[in-house]
């Protein structure tokens, strides 16, 4: 009866966001009517980067400054801020039924370099995109910014750039409150989802050859699956997986991190000097005492909010 119950609440779940995917405003007051605001000209191919650590970003120019000219001074002249984000992913980026607005630790980093760009944290116009679609919109230059759970990597750098890192995610598994399992590896043989084209997915398939990996366009197709008896476990990051186990009483997360999965910004290729205002924008954010206010207010599940990824510069265009 829980599986049938739940997987008709996750199924409800996933139509409502998509009548509701399309939607773009800010995340107070009501949702603001979708637009087609001018998006900036479709990015040349990225060249080949050096990559021996995808944590390394370019480093902010001093202070949090608009150069005329610059990519920024082109957004503020737009009026907004075009990000790619979750709708679905409790805690990270998901849209609140009650207020209809995108909410979750990812938007509030987006609310801060708005307020750093327009002096309002609101200046935001959101597309809703899948994991899949996020190094997409980035080449083509349909977005400014994804803050989608982004892990950093190398094989991402040659196609976009990131910012400095804001978050340190690790990888385990969600399973039902009545498994026995207690990791990953006790569910060989048994079926684990993970959401498509993610690194997730990408290491389930590698490192887990006894166990039948199952992909979702989304994570919440992976909790409706879930829900509904189709797979024994979803596998994901820490951040993600704690939004689930919130939204199912019925399961649990288990298991110590087995992978870490450093959250970046993602930017477009070219526009190096955005990277360096938003690492302006994640310093300040740390060393005043905004991005643990943020955690403690997303994230408490996991624990008291820790010291915050040190950023590491060093990078060149």
């Amino acid at each position: 009866m829980r599986r049938t119950l739940l997987g008709l609440t996750g199924a409800l779940t996933v139509a409502l966001l998509t009548l509701s995917g399309c939607t773009a405003g800010g995340s107070t007051g009501s949702p603001t009517p979708a637009v087609e605001p001018s998006a900036p000209a479709p990015a040349a191919a990225a060249p080949a980067v050096q990559c021996d650590d995808a944590t390394t970003s370019y480093a902010p120019d001093a202070g949090v400054t608009i150069a005329p000219g610059s990519t920024m001074a082109a957004i503020q002249a737009r009026g907004s801020l075009i990000v790619g984000v979750s709708a679905d992913t409790l805690l990270m980026g998901s849209r609140n039924p009650l207020s209809g607005q995108i909410e979750g630790f990812d938007i509030d980093v987006l609310h801060q370099v708005s307020r750093a760009l327009f002096g309002d944290p609101d200046r935001l116009q959101f597309r809703v995109i899948t994991s899949a679609q996020r190094l997409d919109v980035l080449k083509n230059g349909e977005v400014d910014l994804v803050a989608r759970t982004f892990t950093m990597n190398c094989a991402r750098w040659q196609e976009i750039a990131f910012s400095a890192e804001y978050l340190d995610a690790g990888q385990k598994v969600l399973v039902t409150r009545d498994s026995t399992a207690t990791s990953i590896d006790d569910l060989a043989g048994q079926k684990v989802c993970a959401p498509e084209s993610t690194t997730t997915l990408d290491r389930l398939k590698e490192n887990y050859p006894d166990i039948t990996a199952v992909s979702a366009p989304t994570h919440t197709g992976c909790l409706v699956l879930f829900q509904e008896g189709r797979v024994d476990g979803i596998t994901g990051d820490d951040t993600i997986l704690a939004g689930f186990a919130e939204q199912d009483p019925y399961a649990k997360v288990v298991g110590e991190a087995f992978s870490s999965e450093p959250y970046g910004v993602g930017v477009p290729a070219q526009n190096v000097d955005m990277v360096r205002f938003v690492n302006a924008v994640l310093d300040q954010m740390k060393a005043d005492g905004t991005w643990a206010t943020m955690y403690d207010r997303w994230l408490n599940a996991l624990g008291p909010a820790p010291v915050p990824p040190v950023s590491l510069y060093g990078r060149t265009p």
